[in-house]
């Protein structure tokens, strides 16, 4: 398998305000360093790319030191927080801006959507924009034409396919350029967080072309998204960008992974959460602790089989007679998994102050890393009294701890292992 995308010490430098150094010397040296071929000097006091403070140089390294490379037909993931550099290596990538340091070297024909209404004129219709945005994609006119048809069936737009595309909404301009841009004979394919424009019918469509071209046409694909349950789904490679540089690079679920725990809530290891943590509280109650515990002690990690335990505890300022409490279990990527509430959702007083609660979870979990979320409200009219996220982790082992038996099971078989009775009759 051979290389599509190599980077080597990629980098690239954007100017803040005014472009200049501010006194006539300093550009006369700059100007002198890059005439004679050498790096300009005022790129060296920089600074990264860090949206959260105050800026005191007038250079930004969007992107710094990036060295990695793609192999051709893998489908490779970009996370990272706004600002963490993602577009800027896509555009990179793309050429359409070139790199201020390093070397990038691109084996094939690149297919790019970066943004929603690249290479289309709103003033034409979409039929000629399909022209227009596939010339530019490298397509040639004989070949758009031959595949027009599936183009426009795909992006489901025909009715509209003579309407200037100015009249357009967001998710239909996404539709066509994507539908383009998929049916290119390209070689490696960009996309940017664009197809969650679009709706949940048509992002699910545009996955499984993907899937399709990665793994039965052999593309190189790049994907950026903020939707980690559609990267799990793409790619089996991912790419972890913070502050315009490269934080780990390996195997999607690891790499998401510790993209999660990076900006996870610091919690207390005695499970203590702090005041204002929530996201609703109307004041009467919140929640003060959350504990996974395993043989009355503290613990995050279980081996398969085991059966966590659950102490939480709630503080409360009045009585409230009608609490009803819940406990969501969320995977690493925000899916809802299972809630658990006691006596199928009956009310239950809770007098004023602190309480404690113990929760036995009877389900056996897939091996796996899981998050907790908290919420009581009211039984009579469903007011929310506290609800806390992401409150506390778990992370189920595959080894058992009785026989050290590999288990096959993990979670691309579901995230729950139900107990069920089964009957074999001749």
């Amino acid at each position: 398998m051979s290389t599509a995308i190599s980077l080597e010490n990629i980098s690239k430098a954007y100017q803040l305000g005014v472009f200049n150094t501010g006194s006539f010397s300093s550009d006369l040296g700059r100007w002198w360093a890059l005439k004679r071929g050498k790096e300009d000097p005022y790129l060296k006091i920089g600074e990264e790319n860090d949206r959260a403070t105050k800026s005191s140089s007038s250079i930004v390294w969007s992107l710094k030191d990036l060295s990695f490379d793609i192999q051709q037909g893998e489908s490779v993931g970009i996370i990272g927080r706004n600002g963490a550099g993602k577009s800027t290596l896509l555009k990179v990538l793309s050429q359409i801006t070139h790199p201020t340091t390093g070397q990038l070297r691109l084996k094939g024909k690149v297919a790019s959507l970066l943004e929603v209404g690249t290479g289309f004129h709103p003033e034409l219709t979409g039929r000629d924009n399909v022209f227009l945005n596939g010339a530019i994609l490298g397509m040639r006119k004989e070949e758009i034409k031959q595949k027009f048809d599936e183009i426009v069936a795909f992006s489901g737009v025909e009715r509209y396919i003579d309407t200037p595309v100015k009249r357009y909404s967001s998710g239909m301009y996404v539709r066509l350029a994507f539908a383009v841009a998929a049916h290119l004979e390209s070689d490696i394919l960009i996309v940017d967080e664009v197809l969650a424009v679009g709706d949940a019918d048509f992002q699910k469509k545009c996955l499984g072309k993907m899937n399709e071209l990665g793994e039965g046409a052999g593309r190189t694909i790049l994907f950026v998204s903020h939707n980690m349950s559609s990267i799990k789904a793409l790619c089996e490679k991912s790419i972890f960008l913070e502050k315009g540089k490269v934080h780990t690079i390996g195997d999607t679920n690891s790499v998401i992974s510790t993209y999660l725990n990076a900006y996870a809530p610091s919690r207390s290891s005695e499970g203590f959460i702090e005041k204002g943590k929530s996201l609703h509280n109307n004041g009467e109650a919140h929640f003060t602790r959350f504990l996974p515990v395993k043989n009355g002690e503290a613990c995050s990690e279980f081996f398969f089989g085991e059966l966590p335990e659950l102490l939480i505890e709630i503080d409360a300022n009045t009585t409230l007679e009608d609490a009803v409490f819940t406990v969501f279990l969320s995977s690493i990527y925000g899916e809802t998994i299972a809630m658990f509430t006691p006596n199928d959702y009956q009310p239950t007083k809770v007098d004023e102050g602190i309480t404690k609660i113990k929760v036995q979870i009877n389900e056996v979990l897939m091996p796996g890393d899981y998050l907790f979320n908290l919420a009581v409200s009211k039984y009579s009219n469903g007011e929310s009294i506290d609800f806390v996220e992401s409150v506390g982790d778990l992370r189920i082992m595959k080894e058992s701890s009785k026989d050290q038996k590999d288990y096959p099971w993990n979670v691309i078989h579901g995230y729950i292992k139900p107990r069920s009775n089964w009957v074999f009759q001749k």
